[in-house]
């Protein structure tokens, strides 16, 4: 499980940093203006508007798996094991049996309260 949670601790720090890369790399609304007369970016690898198109649609990519792994990351969190029900459906429990320490006199049990004692001649 822990192998399993460092994974998605990496894949999520990868991108988070590819979205905060890709937003710095993007240009704003205003840009556009320029880029109609002819100012560089029609020149570039993907066309006119190819590069926001590709820029935009790989920065939502990188962000929903951010989300993802943000939401694995709070399951695995909140996710606790519980203990087996066993055979018979109620948890097994060990009675644990103190010894006295070595040295030391033995504890006399305390009587039991006639309340305490179950009745012999009841029937149930």
């Amino acid at each position: 499980m822990l192998y399993l949670k460092t994974l998605i601790i990496v894949v999520q720090l990868l991108s988070a940093f590819g979205v905060i890369g890709l937003v710095l790399l993007q240009h704003g609304k205003g840009a556009d203006m320029g880029a109609a007369f002819g100012s560089g970016a029609s020149g570039s690898l993907f066309g006119a508007t190819g590069s926001a198109n590709f820029l935009s649609r790989t920065t939502a990519v990188l962000a929903a798996l951010f989300f993802a792994t943000t939401l694995a990351l709070t399951y695995l969190g909140a996710y606790h094991v519980k203990p087996s029900a066993g055979v018979l459906g109620a948890a097994a429990t060990a009675p644990v049996a103190a010894s006295p320490a070595a040295g030391s006199a033995p504890v006399a049990a305390a009587p039991a309260s006639p309340a305490s004692v179950p009745a012999t001649g009841v029937p149930k």
